[in-house]
């Protein structure tokens, strides 16, 4: 994969980690199952505490019936946006768990955890294959539990779309200024040696 990006890491580190990031601006083609399935397949194989598991993803893809109704449970600002998308997913978590030993089950202390581990290794798949994934929290949690039939004991994480990188002009002027890959804070500010 040849680099995307004019991000420079620090410290060596894979392409697809600094050739990932969210757009905003997408072309709007269909997504091919078999692509999805790869994709939500990397995340299948991310750890989890007890291999748990906890995450569930609630999928469709743009020729789907069900696109609406999935792109009206984003808020109003990323629907602008995210309708341009070839799929939609929402991320939710189990909250309890079997643990090996015990006759009921407990909670899990790593459920968002988990999730946020499969998150990361779809978001890297996408970008592997030549797609672009963005997370969003600007959902509409309480119609997503209603609409989506989403069971009390899962905790409704967040939203993705996935798509093919588009024009940035197709943009409001506004978001077409952020609409290139960020850069991060230096390690010295989020990893301390001995202590906090």
């Amino acid at each position: 994969m040849s680099s995307s990006t004019p991000r420079v890491a620090d410290h060596p580190v894979a392409q697809v980690f600094l050739d990932r990031w969210s757009p905003r601006s997408f072309t709007g083609e269909a997504m091919p199952q078999d692509v999805l399935f790869t994709i939500l397949e990397a995340a299948r194989w991310a750890p989890s505490s007890y291999n748990s598991q906890p995450w569930r993803f609630l999928y469709v893809t743009r020729d789907n019936a069900h696109w609406d109704k999935f792109l009206h449970l984003l808020n109003e600002f990323n629907q602008s946006w995210a309708k341009t998308a070839s799929a939609i997913i929402f991320v939710v978590s189990e909250t309890t768990m079997t643990v090996q030993g015990k006759d009921a089950r407990v909670p899990s202390h790593t459920h968002s955890f988990d999730a946020g581990a499969a998150w990361g290794s779809l978001a890297l798949q996408a970008t592997m294959l030549g797609w672009h994934a963005h997370g969003m929290v600007g959902i509409e949690f309480d119609k997503i539990r209603t609409e989506l039939k989403v069971p009390e004991d899962y905790r409704i994480e967040a939203g993705i779309v996935i798509g093919k990188l588009g024009p940035k002009d197709q943009l409001p002027e506004f978001l077409q200024a952020r609409e290139f890959p960020s850069s991060r804070k230096p390690l010295a500010e989020i990893a301390f040696e001995g202590g906090f």
